[in-house]
């Protein structure tokens, strides 16, 4: 790695971290200027913004920084201790880790994870690793590349219909077991790709699972960030950007402080599927884009790219879903998606439209789909002043979500049964907060 590569990913290691806290340039030049003993004053703001933007490396300042920010082992630019970053080993290394620490650590150590943010996968790894494989090491073939698919749509089916909870132990296991081995085999460069691209599908399952089984939203995003590496290193677009659209997600859960965060990744999302012929993936892309803006307040602009992808998801009605991951954005998710949009910018008449049409138009039979959109509906009716349309979806919710173990689930079942404490006087309410009560008692 050069010395200018070392030091962009030193500061985005410091950017990141100061992003976490809701820090900017002043507040960091502050506590810094403290922990090093000089006082409140001892730090300008001018060059802690330099730290921040890659334009200083921290020299006298790392100590500070490490204490500070809680990064326990900062790299050094003049040692070279980072050193190039294999994007297989970083993807095996974050998976065996078990905790939200564990990955943090692993993260700092490494650069993974400012590498990746950074665009700076290695376009040369597949070949690298063609060249150089060992003789005894495992050869993999089009049918490895199969199983791993297949796996990814088996593990895929068990989540969407029961939550992330249920089996993100299983694909971690076959990631480290199965994937990895062959990841790390002997193949051909097409071969590669393939394979590539099958453990960035893995990847981002389990990133997906990591999110739906987490409270956490960062704890998803280094799973995210890898499975964009991979994609890229296999020359797949849309891949590429369904990563990207799954890290602009789980930012936007951050918090208002992150807002101009995932509109940019939102941004760059579609930017990477701008040649995609697939109107779906563009569905896929927009409505991100479009809930982002609608979050950061640009109601227009939100609108503006809702019907867009209103647009795109009316010419596949009657297509078949293909096998990526964003093909599977049927009409009937994208009115979920839409329903939800026009709830966040305060249009509740057309949300109630969107959301029933998912449920009774468009069939979305997943439970844990389903239950999400029954709670979200549910809460909908109560903020229209509509008990009975609430009572009515939420009753349908608690019996779909007996058995899921997703943590938006779980939201949704808390959400229900604190908007209905307030109805002391209406026996169906009561009865349905003490089903949520239960179901919350069973995940």
């Amino acid at each position: 790695m050069t010395a200018a590569e070392d030091k962009r990913c030193i500061a985005y290691l410091i950017r990141r971290e100061c992003e976490q806290r809701g820090w900017g340039p002043a507040k960091l030049a502050r506590e810094l200027a403290i922990a090093a003993g000089r006082g409140p004053n001892g730090m300008g703001r001018q060059y802690a913004r330099k730290l921040m933007a890659g334009e200083r490396n921290p020299t006298y300042w790392r100590p500070y920084v490490q204490q500070v920010l809680g990064l326990p082992d900062l790299p050094d630019d003049s040692a070279g201790a980072m050193g190039h970053v294999d994007t297989v080993d970083a993807v095996l290394a974050l998976g065996r880790s078990d905790s939200d620490v564990d990955r943090r650590n692993f993260l700092t150590a490494s650069g993974g994870t400012a590498l990746s943010t950074l665009g700076l996968p290695d376009p040369d790894a597949i070949t690298r690793r063609v060249r150089n494989a060992s003789a005894d090491a495992v050869r993999v073939g089009q049918s490895d590349v199969e199983a791993v698919l297949t796996m990814v749509q088996t593990l895929g089916d068990l989540a969407a219909e029961y939550g992330g909870g249920h089996v993100r132990h299983l694909a971690l296991s076959y990631l480290q077991r199965n994937a990895g081995p062959w990841l790390k085999g002997r193949f051909d460069e097409a071969t590669g790709r393939q394979l590539y691209a099958a453990a960035s599908q893995l990847t981002h399952l389990i990133g997906w699972m990591t999110q739906d089984h987490s409270d956490d939203p960062r704890e998803a995003i280094p799973y995210f960030e890898q499975a964009h590496r991979l994609a890229v290193e296999a020359g797949e677009p849309e891949l590429a950007a369904t990563a990207l659209r799954g890290t602009a997600v789980q930012v936007l859960a951050m918090g208002p402080r992150h807002r101009a965060r995932a509109v940019a990744l939102a941004e760059q999302c579609m930017d990477s599927a701008k040649d995609l012929p697939d109107p779906r993936a563009r569905a896929y892309y927009q409505t991100t884009l479009a809930e982002a803006v609608a979050l950061d307040g640009d109601h227009r602009l939100a609108t503006r790219t809702l019907a867009a992808s209103q647009n795109s998801i009316e010419r596949t009605a009657a297509a078949p879903t293909g096998d990526s991951w964003a093909s599977h954005f049927t009409i009937g998710r994208w009115a979920y998606a839409s329903g939800m949009i026009l709830s966040k910018m305060g249009d509740l008449t057309g949300a109630t439209s969107q959301l029933q049409q998912a449920l009774k138009l468009y069939g979305l039979d997943r439970r844990r789909t389903r239950a999400n959109v029954l709670g979200h509906l549910g809460a909908i009716h109560l903020r229209q002043r509509n008990l009975d349309g609430a009572l009515e979806a939420w009753s349908e919710f608690v019996q779909v979500a007996d058995g899921v173990q997703s943590v938006r689930v779980r939201e949704a079942a808390e959400d229900m049964r604190l908007r209905l404490a307030r109805y002391t006087d209406v026996a169906e309410a009561q009865g349905l907060s003490e089903k949520a009560a239960t179901l919350l008692a069973r995940m």
